[in-house]
C-alpha cells in the first residue's frame, strides 16, 4: 500500500534572514501536525480527497498561515476567505469564494462538490449553502488575529493591497520586490489506490477591495487533480495564476506532451510565469506517488510524506 501526501502553507521572500529559530520551530511544528493529520487517514486506508482535507484544516486552525482561522483584512476590515478541493477519480470539484464565518474553508468547499450540483459557490449564498448543510461556523472574534490586523491598520486608508507580509504594497502591476509572502495553504495525495486530490485554501490579499478573488478557488488555476496526470496546489500572485491557468498548465503539458511531472512543473514555473513577472510556486504528485515543490521564490513553506517513512519539511530555496 504506497501513497504519497505534499503539503504547502505560502511563498514568497521566505529567507534565514527574515526567520528566527523560534518561528521556524512553530512553522516545522506546524508543518508537521498538518502532514500527521494527512497521513493518518492515508495509513489507514483514506482517500486521497479525505487526506487533503485533514491536513488542510489542520493549517487552516493555526493563526501561522493566512487561510482559517489567520485569514488577512480586507478593505473593510472583515475576513474573507476562499477555497478548492478536486478530486482526480472523477474531475468532481468543489470551491467557495469570499465567504465569511466559515471556520474550515475547505470542508465547506468538499460540501459544494458533493453536495450542490455546482462547482463554485461565492459570498452570502455560499454562506447560505452553508447553514444548510450544517458547516461548522465560527463569530469574527475567533478570525481575529492581532499581526494581521496591525498590517491590516498600517494600510486601510490608501488604495494599497498586502501580501500577507510588512512591506508588500501593491497597486496593481508586478510584485515588487519587497520582503513579500504569500500565505495561502494547500495539499495534494496519491492514494493507495492511486487516486489523486488537490486542494487549496486563502484568506487573499489584506486590504483587498471589490470582492477580489484570486486563483485559489478557480478550478485550473490554483487548484487541479486528474488521475491521468497529477494534483497540483498553487500559492503567488494570484493575478498571474489566474492568466497563466497555472495548475491545467502543468496537467496539459503531461498529458498531451508526454512530460513528466517535473518537467511540467518547471515549464510553467520557471520559465512561463517567470516571462509574465509572476511569482510563487506550487506543489505536485502524481499518480506513482512521484511528487515536486516547484517554485521561482526564495522559499515556500513546504511538506511530504509517504508509505515508505519518508517524511520532509522545509522552507527555504535550494
Amino acid at each position: 500500500m504506497s501513497y504519497t501526501l505534499v503539503i504547502h502553507g505560502g511563498a514568497g521572500n521566505i529567507t534565514p534572514e527574515i526567520m528566527n529559530k523560534q518561528q521556524e520551530a512553530e512553522y516545522t511544528q506546524a508543518l508537521k501536525s498538518a502532514l500527521d493529520k494527512g497521513n493518518k487517514v492515508l495509513a489507514g486506508g483514506g482517500s486521497a480527497m479525505d487526506a487533503v482535507v485533514a491536513a488542510i484544516c489542520e493549517m487552516e486552525d493555526n493563526p501561522l498561515f493566512n487561510a482559517g482561522r489567520g485569514s488577512v483584512f480586507t478593505k473593510k476590515g472583515l475576513n474573507e476567505m476562499d477555497a478548492a478541493l478536486m478530486d482526480g477519480s472523477n474531475l468532481a470539484a468543489g470551491a467557495v469564494a469570499g465567504v465569511r464565518n466559515i471556520k474550515n474553508p475547505i470542508r465547506l468547499a468538499r460540501e459544494v462538490m458533493l453536495h450542490s450540483g455546482h462547482v463554485l459557490l461565492c459570498n452570502e449564498g455560499a454562506g447560505e449553502f452553508a447553514l444548510q448543510q450544517g458547516v461548522e461556523m465560527a463569530t469574527d472574534n475567533y478570525f481575529f488575529n492581532q499581526s494581521r490586523y496591525d498590517q491590516w491598520v498600517e494600510i486601510r486608508d490608501t488604495n494599497f493591497t498586502q501580501l500577507d507580509h510588512k512591506g508588500d504594497n501593491l497597486k496593481g502591476g508586478p510584485v515588487p520586490n519587497t520582503g513579500h509572502k504569500f500565505g495561502t495553504v494547500g495539499a495534494a495525495a496519491c492514494d493507495a489506490l492511486g487516486n489523486l486530490a488537490a486542494g487549496t485554501s486563502t484568506g487573499g490579499m489584506t486590504n483587498k477591495r471589490f470582492s477580489r478573488i484570486g486563483d485559489s478557488p478557480v478550478i485550473g488555476a490554483g487548484t487541479y487533480a486528474n488521475n491521468n496526470t497529477c494534483a497540483i496546489s498553487c500559492t503567488g500572485h494570484g493575478e498571474y495564476f489566474l492568466r497563466a491557468v497555472v495548475a491545467y498548465d502543468v496537467s496539459c503539458l503531461m498529458e498531451y506532451k508526454g512530460l513528466s511531472l517535473q518537467d511540467a512543473c518547471a515549464v510553467v514555473i520557471k520559465d512561463k510565469l517567470v516571462k509574465m513577472g509572476g511569482e510563487g510556486g506550487l506543489i505536485a504528485v502524481d499518480a506513482m506517488g512521484n511528487h515536486e515543490f516547484c517554485f521561482n521564490s526564495a522559499g515556500m513553506y513546504r511538506g511530504m510524506t509517504n508509505s515508505a517513512g519518508k517524511e520532509e519539511i522545509a522552507f527555504y530555496g535550494v
